[in-house]
């Protein structure tokens, strides 16, 4: 697993902002390194979309606390989901939170994998999906990290992160 002071792997996620008649445009590809490069991000991540306290809970605390992360000099919000890019600008614009955070689909757990953050949940039906966590990065550098104990929501909340900073 992934530990404070290593950098963010390089990993590719998806990311839709537009919207076409019924669905997301094409969703673009998202270079986590170079999108790292020079700014303070707090990333959280969840097993899915659409699961209940991905969207009861998790997106929307991050939202309630949007303009206190900013203030702390928080450039960009991520969240990361194993879903691919339209499912994410999708949910994105339900929890409208799209313009503020960014959704980032890691279809193929690339990301997930590389930070040792995988979770097979196949049992539940979800297959291979990606830990309840949070972390600080700092041009590229992991400065915090925030992971879930299996089916817990304590630490990876908003409210943690803002402690933290």
């Amino acid at each position: 697993m992934i530990k404070i002071g290593e950098k963010l792997p390089e990993a590719t996620l998806y990311e839709s902002k537009g919207f076409g008649e019924a669905c997301p445009l094409n969703p673009e590809p998202v270079n986590t390194v170079a999108a790292a490069k020079g700014k303070r991000i707090v990333m959280f991540a969840l097993p899915g979309a659409y699961t209940p306290t991905c969207s009861a809970k998790h997106v929307p605390g991050y939202l309630e606390h949007f303009d206190a992360l900013k203030a702390k000099k928080v450039d960009e919000v991520w969240c990361v989901s194993v879903n691919d890019g339209y499912v994410m600008a999708a949910w994105g614009k339900e929890q409208k939170g799209l313009g503020k955070i960014r959704f980032l689909g890691d279809g193929s757990a690339e990301l997930t994998k590389k930070l040792g953050l995988e979770v097979d949940i196949s049992g539940g039906g979800m297959g291979v999906r990606s830990q309840r966590y949070s972390m600080l990065i700092d041009d590229g550098v992991v400065k915090q990290l925030n992971v879930e104990q299996p089916k817990k929501f304590e630490v990876s909340n908003a409210e943690t992160l803002l402690k933290q900073l």
